[in-house]
């Protein structure tokens, strides 16, 4: 059996750059994330089991935040999310016996950590996606396909001086309770701290992710051993690690967002590259050529120091490079094998998925 790891600072700090560039445009912002996770680590110990350390019977709930990352007045403090796992046990879902985060992401990685630290429970590397997406569905590890599964979440957050805080609870099918979570976010400002999903550890297993946090975690070891060399030996580092490719080094030359029911979404302009994005990237065309459509990773990293740059963040004027690395090359759960889930994207950034 594989030693338990119990996460330090700086294996916090390789698995949130690492998830950072996983997000792919999305999975929230690296202060965020940094943030999250010291928070952390100053509440208890976060330890962190691969899948086949856990009972496959073990109950195990997914961390999640939900909204749009540009949000202004977005709040989710860290006993949120411990309020929503105790609203799932208040409604009769059975005490979890580890967390897993619902995606990479820079600070998406971190859901689950707060509340294994204060529950002294562990998190368990058997996310439900190795990459960000854009809707709680596409993170559930295929569970929609059930028609017999009844999806239990609960979402807190919210600033409550703005009279915004909110706790609710939702349990139907997996598509209407993940509408209402996102109905909850916009409510709360932008952002609700969510546990969802409980799962047995053999499902999770077989439909998640699992090693995605270790890779995130090597990933961003490579990146920190880089970066003394700069940004462009960090990029070339992220590739070579993923078997991806840099596309081009370029200024954002234009950039538009919009936040829409509970997402941001938008386009970068950069020169003769034109990317789509959904909170997280969804396609990258150069030339009015297609090089990468979603689940493809698709992730811009700054030009000085190589740190990757959320969707949200991006401005213009800002010299970043583009990555672009396949979708078979990356962990990735079953929500992103299921292309009904694909094609919601299209109608909203206009681009063919599928």
């Amino acid at each position: 059996m594989k030693p338990v790891t119990t996460l330090t600072r700086e294996v916090a700090e390789a698995a949130l750059l690492g998830g950072a560039v996983l997000g792919g445009g999305g999975g929230g912002s690296l202060s965020k994330g940094r943030l999250n996770a010291e928070r952390a680590l100053s509440l208890g110990e976060v330890r962190l089991l691969d899948a086949d350390e856990v009972d496959p019977d073990t109950i195990l709930v997914t961390g999640s935040a939900v909204g749009a990352p540009a949000a202004k007045e977005a709040q989710a403090l860290p006993q949120d999310y411990v309020r929503a796992v105790e609203l799932l046990m208040e409604n009769g879902c059975p005490r979890p016996g580890g967390f897993i985060p619902n995606e990479c992401g820079g600070s998406s990685i971190t859901n689950g950590w707060l509340s294994a630290a204060l529950m002294g429970l562990p998190v368990v590397d058997a996310l439900c996606n190795g990459r960000a997406h854009p809707t709680g569905i596409m993170g559930s590890m295929g569970l929609h396909r059930d028609p017999d599964y009844l999806s239990r979440q609960a979402a807190v957050g919210g600033n409550p001086e703005r009279g915004l805080y909110l706790e609710t609870f939702v349990a139907g099918r997996l598509e209407t309770a993940a509408s209402m979570v996102r109905i909850a976010a916009e409510k709360a400002g932008g952002l609700v701290a969510v546990a969802r999903n409980p799962v047995k550890a053999s499902y999770a297993r077989q439909f998640g992710a699992p090693g995605a946090l270790r890779q995130a975690i090597a990933l961003g070891g490579r990146m920190m051993d880089a970066r003394a060399d700069g940004g462009e030996a960090v990029a070339r580092s992220v590739v070579g690690f993923l078997d991806g490719s840099v596309v081009l080094r370029s200024e954002v030359t234009e950039v538009t967002l919009e936040t829409r029911g509970g997402f941001d979404v938008g386009r970068v302009l950069l020169g003769t590259c034109e990317a789509t994005f959904w909170n997280e990237y969804m396609t990258l065309e150069v030339c009015g050529r297609r090089i990468g459509t979603f689940p493809d990773l698709i992730a811009t990293l700054r030009e000085d120091d190589g740190l990757p740059v959320a969707t949200a963040e991006l401005q213009k004027g800002d010299r970043v490079f583009v990555i672009h690395v396949p979708a078979d090359r990356l962990i990735l759960g079953e929500g992103m094998r299921c292309e009904e889930l694909l094609r919601a994207v299209e109608p909203i950034v206009g681009k063919t998925i599928v």
